[in-house]
């Protein structure tokens, strides 16, 4: 961090203040009644406080507020002048959080921040809107009012929501989400509509913008268990992404609907028949990770269906995509598939057609490396499958201890691929169901998944 850095953070938060109309003394009242409404009272007095604050914004030697003060700060700038909630882009809250950065925050916990922030907002009844910039919903609207207006600044905002949704997964339950991203669903619709007048030169982007929201409600569709809405949706979604001209775009809406047909739709030929197109697109486009991905889901099946050899092969040659030089990858920003994914992959083909030990050992190197929040599902996935291969191993108590936090994770997330793989481990302990550690995870299970 920079003097320059500290110099833009502490000019930020004064800049902030004044446009609020706050002194020093005010904005150390409403930090103590911040604090106060939390059930966090400060022992700090007002003028404790009041230096605090000026000494943050001081123009020679500012310094970090501590991570209570800001988190309280985070709680005032979340608001608008209005008490809205307001969190997006041009936001005072995204204002502060850049000027925490500059002050020298680390990104994890400004992620953090950000996070507990979004869950309260959406906690508090607070929907899209709340994550969304304070002009976003006025061009929106304007741009449904009248197609002709739709412009980059109206798709800009519309992939800023997909991506502010997307980045609660495994923060906020499905069921919320999918709320949050209705509304751009819904925009998508009505701007691609047959009578719509959106400029042609904006028409590209905007499918583009539609394949990922129709993909990522297709998605959340599933995870709460309205199937039928989800079909209906990657349909929309494949439509989208054909229409652009970037195979691997389509390639991504096969793998999505590939895994949620996987666990919706009896046997393997349906899910088999959405990889393989994902595989002809994915070959046929520039990303090699989605390439790679696309092998590794080609992995499972195989392995899935009891071909060895195929599944091998396919893992040989996701291997070979997820070491290739990613420069330039135009999915970069799109999908965070990695090695940790990758290993995970592994271990499923080793526990379906290979050895229970190395599936075991796979697992656990996956889970260890998925530690974000937005991994927090799939690690909750990989985790079951580890008790799975535990099972395998005749160490049943182990594979009870490891489910016990597979259930907590599936009960906060809401995931219907962590439920089902979670109950599949159950039946898989019915040989010791008289087990007092067995009737423990079953009490657990019923208490928290009502299963």
């Amino acid at each position: 961090m920079s003097t320059h850095d500290s110099a833009v953070g502490a000019a930020t938060l004064k800049r902030l203040r004044q446009r609020r109309g706050w002194s020093l003394r005010d904005t150390a009242n409403a930090l103590i009644d911040a604090a106060t409404q939390l059930g966090q009272p400060l022992d700090s007095s007002l003028t404790s406080v009041q230096r605090s604050v000026a000494r943050w914004e001081s123009a020679t030697t500012p310094i970090l507020p501590s991570e209570r003060y800001q988190l309280l700060l985070a709680h005032r700038y979340a608001q608008d002048a209005a008490g809205q909630a307001s969190l997006g882009p041009g936001s005072d809250f995204a204002e502060l959080l850049d000027a925490l950065a500059h002050l020298g925050e680390s990104e994890q916990r400004l992620d953090e921040l950000r996070t507990l922030l979004v869950r309260t907002a959406t906690d508090a009844g607070g929907g899209l809107l709340a994550l969304l910039g304070p002009t976003t919903e006025v061009a929106l609207s304007a741009a449904l009012a009248d197609p002709s207006r739709v412009d980059e600044g109206v798709l800009d905002a519309m992939r800023v929501s997909i991506n502010l949704v997307n980045g609660q997964v495994g923060s906020i339950p499905f069921v919320r989400l999918q709320l949050m991203l209705a509304p751009v669903v819904e925009s998508c619709r009505r701007l691609l509509d047959e009578a719509a007048a959106v400029p042609d030169v904006f028409v590209p982007d905007l499918q583009t913008v539609a394949a990922q929201a129709y993909t990522l409600a297709g998605r959340f569709a599933f995870e709460t268990r309205d199937d039928q809405a989800s079909q209906s949706l990657y349909s929309s979604a494949t439509a989208a992404a054909g229409a652009i001209g970037a195979p691997w775009r389509r390639a991504m809406v096969h793998m999505s609907h590939a895994l949620v047909t996987l666990y919706s739709t009896p046997g393997l030929d349906p899910a088999k028949a959405l990889v393989d197109a994902a595989v002809r697109d994915a070959r046929a486009g520039e990303s090699v990770t989605v390439r790679a991905r696309a092998h590794a889901l080609q992995a499972e099946i195989a392995a899935r269906a009891g071909s060895g050899k195929h599944a091998k092969a396919a893992l040989a040659l996701a291997w070979y995509d997820m070491e290739s030089s990613r420069d330039g990858d135009p999915a970069a920003a799109t999908t965070s598939f990695s090695p940790a994914h990758l290993r995970g992959f592994e271990g499923v083909t080793s526990l379906y057609v290979g050895d229970a030990s190395e599936a075991h050992d796979y697992f656990a190197k996956s889970a260890a490396s998925l530690s974000t929040p937005r991994e927090r599902v799939q690690r909750a996935i990989v985790s079951t499958d580890q008790a799975a291969a535990r099972i395998r191993l005749d160490d049943p108590q182990a594979a009870a201890a490891l489910l016990h936090k597979c259930v907590d994770a599936a009960a906060s997330t809401g995931g219907r691929v962590a439920t089902i793989r979670l109950r599949r481990a159950r039946r898989d302990l019915r040989p010791w169901r008289r087990e007092d550690f067995v009737a423990d995870l079953d009490d657990h299970l019923f208490d928290t998944l009502g299963a």
